[in-house]
C-alpha cells in the first residue's frame, strides 16, 4: 500500500515540470571570460559584447552581416550574397577518424552553411561595399578549395563594380583534408587582392578571434588598412605550441591584438560598437569621398 508521499509525489512533479517549462530556452548566456550569466535581450542590445567584461563574443558569419549592413525601412536585411553555391568536393576522398564527405555535411547542418566564408554586398551607412566573413564553426573557418575561390568570387565582384572590398577573419587556417589544393588558396586568394589594388579599390582586413595558420600568412594580412576586435588571438601558430617549441616563457598578451597593435602589426584596434562607422568612414576617407557622417555645422557666434 502506497504511502502519503507516494500518492502526491508525481503531483509534485508534473507541478514542477510545467514551470520549468515556462521558462523560455536560451533566455540566458554564460560570458567566456568573466562567467557572468548575461541577460540575452541585453546582449544583442551591445552587439554580443558582454557588459560586465567587454569581451567581445565570437559571431557567426550571418550574425556579422546582420549586425553590419543597412536596414530597409521595414527593418528587413538589405544584402544579397555572392557565390553562394560554391561548395568543397572531395578530390581526394580523404579520410581520418571520419570521411571529409561526412564532415563536410556535419558542418553543413550544425551550421546551416554551405562553406567556411559567406560573402555578401550590401550597403554600410549607406556606403556600398563587397564584405566576406568566415564561419568559425564550419570546421574551424578553415580554407580550402571552395573558401578561396569565395573569395575571389567576391573580390571580382567588387572589381566590376568599383566597390571597395572588407574580410572579416575568423580561422584555424589551411584545411588539411585538402592537402596541397587547400594551401594553393594562399597565392590564389593573394593575387585577387594585388587585382583589386591594382585598380585602387579599398581592400580592409578585419581580424577577429582567431586567425591562424594561412589565413593569417596570407589574405588577413594583406590589407590596404589592417583592423582587429580587442583581444583577439592573432598568429601563425598557437602560443602553446611556440612555447613548447622554444621552451620559453612568452611576454603577456601574446598574439593578443594589443600586443600586435604595439609591435606594428594592426593599425587600429575596433570596438563592434563603432565598427559601421568606423568602416564607412574609413572607407569613404580611402575612396576619397565626404565623410558617411557629416558633423552638424557650428553656430556662428552672435555679434556684441
Amino acid at each position: 500500500m502506497a504511502t502519503w508521499i507516494e500518492k502526491i509525489l508525481p503531483k509534485i512533479r508534473v507541478e514542477s515540470n510545467k514551470k520549468n517549462s515556462q521558462i523560455p530556452e536560451g533566455l540566458w548566456k554564460k560570458c567566456p571570460n568573466c562567467e557572468a550569466i548575461l541577460y540575452r535581450p541585453e546582449l544583442e542590445r551591445t552587439l554580443e559584447v558582454c557588459p560586465k567584461c567587454d569581451h567581445h563574443m565570437r559571431l557567426s558569419a550571418t550574425e556579422r552581416f546582420n549586425m553590419l549592413f543597412d536596414k530597409t525601412e521595414d527593418e528587413a536585411l538589405s544584402y544579397q550574397l555572392v557565390a553562394n553555391d560554391v561548395e568543397a568536393v572531395d578530390r581526394l576522398k580523404f579520410k581520418d577518424s571520419k570521411k571529409y564527405k561526412d564532415r563536410l555535411s556535419g558542418a553543413q547542418k550544425t551550421t546551416n552553411a554551405k562553406e567556411a566564408i559567406l560573402i555578401a554586398q550590401g550597403s554600410v551607412k549607406a556606403v556600398e561595399m563587397v564584405v566576406a566573413a568566415f564561419e568559425f564553426q564550419f570546421m574551424g573557418g578553415s580554407m580550402g578549395a571552395a573558401v578561396g575561390e569565395r573569395f575571389v568570387q567576391g573580390v571580382n565582384r567588387a572589381v566590376e563594380q568599383e566597390l571597395p572590398f572588407v574580410c572579416f577573419s575568423a580561422s584555424g587556417g589551411a584545411r588539411m583534408q585538402e592537402s596541397i589544393f587547400s594551401l594553393l588558396q594562399m597565392a590564389k586568394t593573394s593575387a585577387a587582392l594585388e587585382t583589386l589594388k591594382q585598380k585602387k579599390l579599398p581592400y580592409i582586413s578585419f581580424m577577429t578571434d582567431p586567425v591562424y595558420g594561412g589565413v593569417s600568412a596570407s589574405l588577413a594580412m594583406l590589407g590596404d588598412v589592417n583592423l582587429a576586435e580587442p583581444k583577439a588571438l592573432i598568429g601563425f601558430t598557437g602560443p602553446r605550441v611556440i612555447k613548447q617549441t622554444v621552451r620559453q616563457e612568452l611576454p603577456e598578451g601574446f598574439q593578443r591584438s594589443e600586443f600586435l597593435l604595439e609591435h606594428g602589426c594592426l593599425d587600429a584596434i575596433v570596438h563592434r560598437s563603432v565598427l559601421r562607422d568606423t568602416l564607412a568612414d574609413m572607407i569613404n576617407l580611402l575612396m576619397d569621398k565626404p565623410p558617411a557622417v557629416t558633423a552638424e555645422p557650428e553656430e556662428e557666434p552672435l555679434e556684441s
